[in-house]
């Protein structure tokens, strides 16, 4: 059998919304890694974050790629260290945010350390140290990601907000919610994933890839295999190869069980 990378998002994927993971999930997940094949987490969520459900599933080795494809982190036993990162200058983007939402706040990623943000993010949003700074020293120093978040608005309001502030030079992908994250110009999953590949010495032809949203549109693209969960929006399935079905029904778990 051909060794196949098989690239996963966490949110909406692997995870319910409430953060539960499905033992089924699980089970498909250690059977795809046990069969040999490569599984790599993808996720918008820190390295920080993904580490809890690293964990749940038993990946010991291999990579992680994280902060929307801007953090790629190689696991080794219980422990992982990060290998790459890709930087851009929050400032000028802090600039055009401020004041453009009136209960928005702002977290600038510090990889493998935490979170400087402008105020407290609603309770478990954020997983590791926050630090609240003065908008002004936010963007003292270059970041992996930025997020910008609305405990009030939705994300119907953050596409608007995106399409009247006109974000240029970076990356960016709404969220279910008004969550609005910002990435380093010409980073996603997609591309990191693609480093990881060459790593691996997968072929183009053996990858495969599973996600619900937005910020996994480039990876769907990317993978030979892509494909939507059930209850992704149309434009995330329309780029999709195939459609499974949602997270309710463990659609991950449907496609992972085809592998072995």
């Amino acid at each position: 059998m051909r060794k196949k990378l098989v690239a996963l998002d966490i949110d909406g994927t692997l995870l319910q919304y409430d953060g539960r993971l499905d033992d089924e999930v699980r089970d498909a997940v250690r059977a795809v890694a046990d069969a040999g094949h490569h599984v790599v987490i993808a996720t918008g969520r820190s390295i920080l974050g993904a580490v809890s459900v690293i964990e749940s599933l038993s990946l010991t080795d291999g990579f992680a790629v994280t902060s929307n494809g801007a953090v790629t982190a190689r696991l080794h036993g219980t422990g992982w260290e990060i290998i790459d990162t890709v930087t851009f200058d929050a400032a000028p983007v802090l600039q055009v945010l401020k004041n453009s939402w009136p209960d928005a706040v702002v977290g600038v990623e510090e990889p493998g350390v935490g979170t400087k943000v402008s105020a407290p993010f609603p309770e478990d949003e954020i997983v590791g140290p926050t630090k609240v700074l003065p908008w002004e020293e936010l963007g003292a120093e270059p970041t992996t990601r930025l997020t910008f978040r609305s405990p009030s608005g939705t994300a119907e309001d953050f596409v608007e907000l995106v399409d009247r502030l006109g974000l240029h030079g970076v990356n960016y992908a709404v969220g279910y919610t008004a969550w609005l994250d910002i990435n380093p110009e010409g980073v996603s999953k997609a591309s990191a994933l693609e480093q990881v590949r060459r790593e691996l010495h997968i072929e183009p032809a053996d990858t495969v890839a599973i996600g619900d949203h937005t910020n996994d549109l480039e990876m769907l693209r990317w993978a030979a295999r892509g494909v939507a969960m059930g209850q992704a929006p149309d434009e995330v399935k329309a780029v999709a190869d195939e459609v499974t079905l949602s997270i309710d029904e463990a659609g991950a778990a449907v496609i992972l069980r085809q592998l072995v």
